[in-house]
């Protein structure tokens, strides 16, 4: 039985180098990796905390140096998905990690850029891609980045190959204001915004990307039930929040899958979605994230379409009414098996 259609709205795409891919790419660059294969790498894909994970997902860039690496990396994603269920991708890319590498920013936006287009088609999958920015730099480096990516910009509205700004990365210590200017002239070029937000940090993270960023979306946001009044403005104004559960196992910010807050964010009336975050690395892609909360949080299958239904609700499709609504009518159509 195909899997439920969906749109994946939290996905980073450096975060879906598969080792495989990772050892391909080495040898085409010329790059040594400190691992003698594979199969070694993947059993380092063990984490105790983001910062661990975050340790390795930027040495393992260091395969990524041609705008092919990126079409590749962004082809092989797109076939993954398309297997999942996925109908619309809004994908994060970091371009600074790769700009300190000495990378062009062109070089990772049209690599990635192109892959999406042409294996979107060829997959059915749209898209967009969301520049995020490091929130353990500094806000100058933001703004430098940002006026670099300006030649590449489009918005919620139109054609572009970046249509949107995150904030990823390092979240404790690193509140959301830090980066209200650059955020300001992501809003004046009309790009969308979204944010990390209560995955590590506090709640009040949340608040604050709301009100000093403006961001339309929360990425995470799992700690939003700590606070009760906060909880009834995301619901008050369905903020969507882009909820990773593999990923939040992995990296000890839920205890167990069994653990998880998702049923009770479903029964607060929140618009969660459900994402894969950084596949590779924890154990499933989109709809893997699906069937792990149904089967350990025994979720019903008008939960799972909620899911699903949500997703679309969330996703930047503003230019594109039809194609939401024909997704919408997939996912209500969905016979469960």
């Amino acid at each position: 039985m195909p899997p439920i259609p969906k749109a994946e709205l939290h996905l980073h795409i450096e975060g879906t180098l598969e080792p495989e891919l990772a050892f391909e790419l080495a040898a085409r660059n010329r790059v040594a990796l400190p691992y003698p294969t594979a199969q070694a790498l993947r059993q380092v894909y063990s984490f105790t905390d983001l910062q661990s994970f975050l340790d390795l997902y930027y040495a393992l860039m260091a395969v990524l140096r041609t705008e092919e690496d990126f079409a590749e990396l962004m082809g092989a994603y797109l076939a993954r998905a398309a297997e999942q269920g996925v109908r619309h991708a809004e994908v994060f890319f970091d371009p600074q990690a790769h700009i300190a590498r000495g990378v062009p920013i062109g070089t990772v936006v049209e690599g990635l850029a192109g892959a999406l287009e042409r294996e979107g088609r060829r997959h059915g999958i749209s898209g967009g891609l969301i520049m995020c920015f490091l929130r353990d730099e500094s806000e100058r480096s933001a703004l430098d980045t940002f006026e670099a990516a300006r030649p590449y910009f489009g918005s919620g509205a139109g054609p572009g190959l970046i249509t949107g700004v995150g904030l990823d990365s390092a979240e404790v210590g690193h509140p959301p204001a830090k980066f209200r200017e650059v955020y300001e002239r992501a809003a004046a070029a009309g790009l969308r915004r979204v944010a990390h937000a209560g995955e590590e940090g506090p709640p009040a993270y949340i608040g604050e990307a709301l009100d000093v960023l403006g961001v339309e979306r929360i990425d995470h946001g799992i700690r939003c039930l700590e606070d009760p009044a906060l909880v009834a403005r995301l619901v008050r104004e369905q903020v969507p929040l882009t909820v990773c559960p593999l990923s939040n196992v992995r990296l000890r910010c839920v205890g167990s899958l069994a653990a998880h807050p998702l049923p009770r964010m479903l029964a607060e009336g929140l618009r969660v979605t459900v994402n894969s975050d950084d596949p590779a690395y924890f154990g499933g892609y989109a709809d893997d994230n699906f069937a792990a909360v149904r089967a350990a949080l025994a979720l019903t299958e008008e939960d799972e379409r909620t899911l699903a239904r949500n997703s679309f609700l969330a996703a930047f499709l503003d230019h594109d009414e039809p194609r939401r609504a024909a997704c919408l009518a997939e996912v209500e159509a969905y016979a469960f098996g």
